[in-house]
């Protein structure tokens, strides 16, 4: 359980609040690129952390996330003109490059024009991965570019997706890293359902309940879960939480090249979270297909979500989709697609969930150590310090599955890069 004192304390991300000011310590994701792919393309409304923002690309191809609203007369400058390297509000003909400065008042004689004095509130973007990413923090305690693998590699081995999900992204983030969940709730009935799901062969499934070990790091935690196969051996499966919104995990795309795949739940307010969807495929001469990228079995691609709003076709409002027939012949959950059954579950817990009601046991593990990280984080931001994860050790990071001997030294197989110099504990 959690007290309510302290379920606020790292669930609420709004400008001065705690955690949102350790928050905006870290890059994060504002779009993708491809919403703002051309010069001078109309602007996009952004919500992060709970501040309203537009993001729009200049003439000369540079990128501007400023405060959605004039500082003339407070309309939204969504509506306004993206021209000549600035966005023009089309009320009184105020403009602004991507800095936030004022470069003309059109309502204004040239002699009585104040454009110096007035700035508009921007952040500074870069762009990695077919993201673009915002720094909303002091920019003296600027972190480095985050570079993570999947942002290196070319876009034709790489995949990006993003769905809203209507809940506070806390619950969203800790439905993503429990690892004993997936098993069951993502479990298929039959080797041959299309609506998605782990097989009943695989070793995921046939494995017994884990035993998680967490071992803490300088970005995070390296975690894995290890499911006893028989007596001689043992279905593990790592991942790595990365501060202070990142999941990394093995995978597999739907025409079966291994992968890398993550989420990265950003915060929008207290009670709407952006889930970006990432995956590439590991072989660098790979090439991701066209099913690679509908993404069906995941339940992220244009199938299941609007690629203009990024809500979920399926959502409360017809159960997701739900199919009883489904459930009792098909798959446990009965509802398509592995994250979209995530999301109706995350959902349903309410927009923050009580955690004071909760029971957690040896399974959630990974959920009470990253409840303790963030609780951190904020007393070090606090303290003056630079929170855990804005470092760069995070770069070359890798998830993994195997099956292995009971007696395998599986950190040296499966996660090289993870000394035992670099495990500060292990939980």
């Amino acid at each position: 359980m959690l007290p309510p004192k302290e379920n606020e304390l790292i669930t609420r991300v709004g400008p001065g609040t705690p955690m949102g000011n350790a928050m905006r310590r870290y890059w994060i994701p504002a779009c993708m690129s491809s919403e703002i792919a051309e010069p001078d393309c109309p602007p996009i409304r952004v919500k992060l952390l709970g501040e309203d923002l537009v993001a729009f690309r200049d003439t000369d191809g540079r990128v501007g996330l400023v405060d959605e609203y004039c500082p003339h007369r407070r309309v939204s400058l969504y509506f306004g003109r993206n021209e000549e390297c600035g966005l023009r509000c089309i009320y009184h003909g105020w403009k602004f490059d991507v800095e936030g400065n004022c470069l003309d008042q059109l309502n204004e004689p040239p002699e009585y024009q104040f454009k110096q004095h007035i700035h508009l509130t921007a952040y500074p973007t870069v762009e990695l991965g077919g993201l673009v990413w915002a720094y909303l923090g002091p920019v003296e305690k600027m972190p480095p570019a985050p570079k993570f693998a999947w942002t290196q590699v070319p876009q034709a081995r790489r995949n990006v997706t993003k769905v809203i999900q209507e809940c506070n992204w806390l619950q969203a983030l800790e439905g993503g890293i429990d690892t004993s969940h997936a098993p069951i709730l993502h479990r298929a009935l039959t080797e041959n359902t299309t609506r998605g799901g782990i097989r009943p062969s695989s070793p995921f499934v046939r494995g017994k309940a884990p035993k998680l070990v967490v071992d803490v790091t300088d970005y995070g935690y390296l975690y894995a879960g290890i499911r006893p196969l028989g007596d001689s051996d043992v279905h593990i499966r790592s991942y790595h939480f990365v501060l202070p919104f990142h999941q990394i995990r093995p995978s597999r795309t739907g025409s079966g090249l291994a992968s890398d795949a993550g989420h990265i739940w950003v915060p929008m307010d207290d009670y709407n979270v952006m889930v970006y969807n990432w995956f590439y495929a590991l072989d660098e001469n790979a090439v991701l297909t066209d099913e690679d990228r509908l993404e069906e079995a995941a339940g992220n691609g244009p199938k299941h979500v609007d690629q203009t709003t990024f809500r979920s076709f399926q959502n409360i409002t017809n159960n997701y989709g739900l199919d009883r027939a489904a459930q009792r012949n098909e798959t446990y959950s009965g509802i398509d697609g592995i994250n979209q059954q995530d999301r109706a579950l995350q959902e349903s817990m309410g927009r923050i969930v009580d955690r004071s009601k909760e029971h957690l046991g040896p399974a959630d593990k990974a959920i009470g150590q990253t409840r303790r990280m963030l609780r951190q984080a904020v007393k070090t931001v606090e303290e003056g310090g630079s929170p855990a994860g804005t470092g760069a050790s995070y770069y070359h990071i890798r998830a993994g599955e195997e099956v292995l001997p009971n007696d395998a030294d599986w950190h040296a197989i499966m996660a090289p890069d993870i000394t035992k110099d670099k495990i500060l504990q292990t939980v």
